[in-house]
Formats: C-alpha cells, sequence, structure tokens
C-alpha cells in the first residue's frame, strides 16, 4: 500500500519571525525545511502521496510545492495543529498516515528507524528521551511501555516528542473522532490523549535520541539545525 505523509505546514510561525511560512525557511545547503523533508522522505518511500496542510501564505508553499498535494485549514491563525491535521486524516486515502511537523529538521536515519513500523501499520510517536525542555511536548509511559500521557504541560516527562508520528490504518477513525472533539486551541496531541483514554490507542515510542532531530521555533534552533543537515 502507498505510504502516506502529511507535513503540517499551516501556521504563521511567529517566534521565528520571517515573511514567509516557516517550512520555507532556507538552511545552509540551499533547501528550505520542507523541501528537504519531502526529498529524504521519497529517498525512503519513493511512491509516497504527500500532502502539507497549508493556511499562511499557503500560495508561497504551493508554488514552492508543486509536487504535492494540498489541504486548506482555512481557520489556521485561531485553530492549532489538532484542526489542520483532522483536515488531512479526513481525506486521506485507505491506510495508515504519517505526519510531521512541518518545522522539523531531521537526520535521514530517523526514517530508517520507523520505515518497519510504518511498513507493519503500528502506531507510535518518535522519542527523545535525552532532552526534556520546559516548553515542549513531554510524555510518560504506562505500564507497558506505551505512551500514557502526551502533552506539554506532563509533570515527570520521561522525554519529548519530537514531531514526527504515525497512526495506522487501525486506529485511524478514533483519532479522527477524537481531534474533532478537541477544543479550537489545543494540539493534535490532545486527540491522541484522548483516543488512548477512551479508546485504548496503543502508541508505542519510538526512541530516535541518537539522532539530529530539531523543531525549528527560533533562530538558536535553526541554527542547530544547520549545524548537521550539511555533514
Amino acid at each position: 500500500m502507498q505510504t502516506q505523509v502529511v507535513i503540517l505546514a499551516a501556521g504563521m510561525g511567529t517566534r521565528l519571525g520571517r515573511p514567509h511560512p516557516k517550512p520555507l525557511t532556507p538552511l545552509t545547503t540551499g533547501e528550505s525545511i520542507m523541501r528537504r523533508a519531502v526529498r529524504l522522505l521519497r529517498e525512503r518511500w519513493a511512491e509516497a502521496h504527500i500532502t502539507a496542510v497549508v493556511g499562511f501564505k499557503l500560495d508561497l508553499v504551493i508554488e514552492a510545492m508543486p509536487d504535492l498535494s494540498f489541504v486548506y485549514n482555512e481557520v489556521y491563525d485561531s485553530t492549532n495543529t489538532n484542526r489542520s491535521l483532522l483536515k488531512a486524516l479526513r481525506q486521506s486515502h485507505d491506510g495508515g498516515v504519517l505526519w510531521m511537523n512541518g518545522d522539523v529538521v531531521f537526520d535521514p536515519r530517523v526514517l530508517e528507524a520507523i520505515a518497519d513500523r510504518v511498513g507493519g501499520e503500528r502506531s507510535f510517536v518518535c522519542v527523545d528521551r535525552s532532552s526534556v525542555a520546559e516548553e515542549e511536548v513531554k510524555y510518560t509511559l504506562d505500564d507497558d511501555g506505551m505512551i500514557a500521557e502526551l502533552s506539554k504541560t506532563v509533570v515527570g516527562g520521561l522525554g519529548e516528542a519530537v514531531g514526527i508520528n504515525y497512526v495506522s490504518a487501525a486506529d485511524k477513525q478514533a483519532l479522527i473522532t477524537r481531534l474533532a472533539e478537541c477544543e479550537d486551541t489545543d494540539y493534535f496531541e490532545r486527540g491522541l490523549e484522548l483516543a488512548i483514554e477512551h479508546d485504548g490507542l496503543r502508541l508505542a515510542p519510538v526512541d530516535v535520541s541518537e539522532f539530529s532531530v530539531v523543531e525549528v521555533d527560533f533562530d538558536d534552533d535553526l541554527t542547530k539545525a544547520n549545524a548537521f543537515v550539511g555533514r
């Protein structure tokens, strides 16, 4: 079955302070954050169907990425990532969906680490156990080693979610239902928490701590990303 990928690229990226959508921020290699991600995804899954959720200055993203499909979040300026993911999942084809934040710069070996799980239709969240910053999405585990809590407000977090995730075909409808129940301002992680609580979603933590993964929110993050992309 064709691998489906969603890139969340609707946000305004105000913290980075660029005049264009944050996924179009250029790296020192000459590629934008998003173009690099798409290239790496297609090197791993040549026939991947990649959809970007757009909103802020969507014309710039569409013009820069004409080889993608697009979903429009028309309320991008008043909603959070749960609404963008919900729109994309509702329009996805049969099968599971790999999704990522459009501002994530990652070592290509991350895709190697998750390939078997994607192929085996096993839902997961990529995590970094080496860092637990207060402002990041953190997680805890249940007694079976599966994700129990997943949010920025988690107390006693074991690490951070890095913004690369997968929902299997079997779990997708439950996630769609729970995302629809979220508040407009919730992150998509709230939908995952609700599916864990109410539908028994078993969401594995995939530890990618050994690889560089940077979510670019500030200039310091961009500096960190540029430090490894050209290696």
